[in-house]
């Protein structure tokens, strides 16, 4: 008889973590709180455009999705960097070639959810709220779109239902759990810069765009229609900041003041600015993920963090992708594949929480910081010069599936051999074998 999982929380991860069980032969019901998207228009102004990478195509690459999803993508080469005056500097990510993708986050998971709905041992359940989990009978309780409610046995849960998750919340009351949630003092907005004539970029168009400017920032992903989606990165509260960004006059002059060269191509901007909501940024760890055979934790529910390393739904998919790899190693035992699934998956998470916070203070302030630039510069060329030898940071997490703990180790001494080509003033000597003899220590 075929086992029965429930996996509440239909987004990115449920869904894919869906299609992958279901291909093992498991019966999978997808209970997901919103209306199905498919049916409904997605909300503007709620959603961060997304960066798929390498880790997430891989992911998809297992249920046939990768090229498809690329080929309604754009890839972005480099970041361009927009300083108050108008001038640009751009700065590829990597070597000739490599691009983070431009991707759309309703797009992506509506078709997630035409693939599942294919597999006749997966049901979706659509405005259908889990309001409890009882952990150890593995059941689930759902308020259902009438106000009634729904009790469902399952053989396992898995949870996959967000920052704020109703599986989650229900382990926060077993013993030893540990939690925590951390916002950043910094809330988004959704913008948005139209498509030019005859759908043109009005801005490059393979290149992820951004306003550093210190303790805020404005950044801009473009879309195959040629319109680019901008979000807006500003403290709460202080000199700039939302609660100072109340009227009309007030944010006008911001923007003037901050982004002249964007205005112009924002022709809604006064009403993108008032009507979009704004958000908050959260971190959340947490620990178990699992408990014995019957629940385990996925994607943000796990692990929320912020977007400023563009590896959220890269490092959700990453956990299906080991939850997957976990069940082909060890068969029917769900106690060694959730416990090797949490060994394997916890670390990382943390790397990545830690590293995309750190990235925020690079992309709003060190983008524009001369310093930064110039070791940026030698980074590229050391990559360039000895691939085999030297990886950044960003490559290791953006082109790579080495482990975001193994990237955000070597990272830290990376920074150490730059900081020390630098203080040597030797950037004309790092083609020299004999000087870069000794500093190869420093990140061996």
């Amino acid at each position: 008889m075929s086992q029965k999982i429930s996996i509440i929380g239909g987004g990115l991860s449920g869904s894919l973590m869906a299609i992958y069980l279901a291909k093992r032969g498991f019966e999978i019901e997808l209970f997901e709180r919103r209306p199905d998207m498919r049916k409904n228009k997605i909300s503007a102004g709620k959603s961060i455009n997304l960066a798929l990478s390498t880790r997430g195509l891989q992911a998809l690459e297992k249920v046939g999705l990768d090229q498809e999803i690329l080929n309604d993508a754009i890839p972005m080469y480099g970041r361009m960097m927009h300083s108050k005056t108008g001038e640009l500097t751009y700065q590829p990510y990597g070597k000739e070639g490599q691009a983070i993708n431009s991707v759309s986050r309703g797009r992506l998971n509506i078709r997630l959810l035409e693939l599942a709905d294919d597999f006749k041992n997966i049901t979706l359940h659509f405005n259908t709220r889990c309001t409890h989990v009882n952990i150890d009978e593995a059941t689930a309780t759902f308020e259902l779109e009438d106000g009634s409610h729904r009790i469902v046995q399952s053989d396992r849960i898995i949870g996959t239902d967000g920052a704020f998750a109703a599986t989650r919340g229900s382990m926060q009351f077993t013993d030893r759990f540990n939690y925590s949630q951390q916002y950043l003092h910094v809330g988004y907005k959704e913008l948005a810069i139209p498509a030019g004539d005859n759908n043109t970029f009005r801005m490059e168009k393979n290149a992820l765009h951004i306003w550093p400017r210190g303790e805020f920032m404005m950044i801009a992903l473009p879309n195959p229609s040629g319109d680019f989606t901008c979000t807006l990165f500003v403290p709460f509260e202080g000199k700039y900041s939302f609660q100072n960004l109340q009227t009309t006059e007030s944010i006008q002059q911001f923007f003037d003041e901050q982004f002249p060269d964007a205005v112009p191509m924002m022709p809604t901007l006064m009403h993108d600015f008032t009507t979009n909501p704004t958000s908050s940024l959260v971190t959340v760890r947490c620990f178990p993920w699992v408990k014995n055979d019957k629940i385990a934790l996925m994607g943000d529910a796990a692990h929320a963090v912020v977007p400023f390393y563009g590896q959220g739904m890269n490092c959700s998919f990453e956990d299906a992708l080991v939850m997957d790899n976990c069940i082909e190693q060890f068969g029917d035992d769900w106690n060694k594949i959730f416990a090797a699934y949490q060994q394997e998956r916890k670390p990382n998470a943390d790397a990545i929480s830690e590293m995309a916070i750190q990235n925020f203070d690079e992309m709003a302030n060190k983008t524009a910081d001369q310093h930064f630039l110039h070791k940026k510069h030698i980074e590229h060329d050391l990559a360039e010069l000895y691939p085999d030898r030297f990886k950044s940071q960003y490559e290791l997490v953006t082109f790579s599936t080495s482990s975001y703990a193994f990237a955000q180790q070597q990272g830290r001494k990376n920074d150490v051999l730059l900081e020390r080509i630098i203080a040597d003033h030797a950037e004309a000597k790092i083609n020299e074998a004999d000087y870069m003899k000794n500093l190869w220590d420093l990140i061996d």
